[in-house]
């Protein structure tokens, strides 16, 4: 399968929750598909975007992520622009920077936040028919592929002052009040058991069961 993203730590956490799956993971990198403009109105719009151009290269089963953080407070934003908040050369500490000052004078009762993340699968026509009727074709969608979209979200809290080492992105300012840890601050193992991810990648592992049953899924 290839993981239509060339954000490392994106990747590393992908190939993780794929990992019990026994999946066959390549990035979209290693197989020199061209990087993709986000140019979608949502996270669904760009995760099929993504993983439209690594199965036109490839040919194989495709998987891409959209995700980011969604402040109450701010309306939504970042959004889908969450990578490139402060601009598009921003980095981590560049966002979480802009972030907190555009929450200065936002009360703590006014800060919650919501990580979502959309997944695409496209795969092949031949074996998304043989596993039955399920995914779809339509705008955006490859010819010879079935798109099958998942969605997941956690809620949280942003903090005034980010704590942790860990994650990337806005997880030190991210409180999971359950643990009353922030994403930075869980370890990568108990981060995956309960992150927007983790749940989008919930309902995948049940698709790739009744795409794939009874063996590895290494397309």
């Amino acid at each position: 399968m290839c993981v239509s993203t060339r954000n490392p730590h994106k990747l590393a956490e992908l190939a993780a929750l794929l990992a019990p799956l026994d999946l066959g993971v390549v990035s979209a990198a290693e197989l020199q598909v061209p990087e993709v403009e986000e140019t979608g109105a949502t996270f669904a719009d760009n995760a099929l975007l993504k993983a439209a151009a690594a199965f036109r290269v490839t040919g194989l089963a495709s998987l891409a992520d959209d995700s980011g953080l969604m402040v109450d407070a701010l309306d939504g934003e970042p959004g889908v622009y969450s990578a490139r908040f402060a601009g598009p050369d921003a980095s981590d500490a560049d966002n979480n920077r802009l972030l907190l000052e555009r929450l200065a004078d936002v009360p703590e009762q006014r800060r919650g936040a919501a990580f979502h993340c959309a997944l695409a699968l496209l795969v092949p026509e031949v074996v998304a028919s043989a596993a039955g009727p399920g995914g779809a074709a339509g705008p955006g969608v490859p010819e010879g592929a079935r798109l099958f979209a998942l969605e997941g979200s956690v809620a949280g809290r942003i903090l005034e002052v980010p704590r942790g080492a860990g994650g990337f992105g806005y997880d030190p300012l991210f409180l999971h009040p359950p643990t009353g840890l922030t994403f930075a601050e869980l370890d990568g193992a108990r981060k995956n058991r309960i992150s927007h991810r983790a749940r989008a990648f919930a309902a995948l592992h049940d698709t790739l069961a009744a795409l794939w049953p009874g063996e590895p899924a290494t397309r």
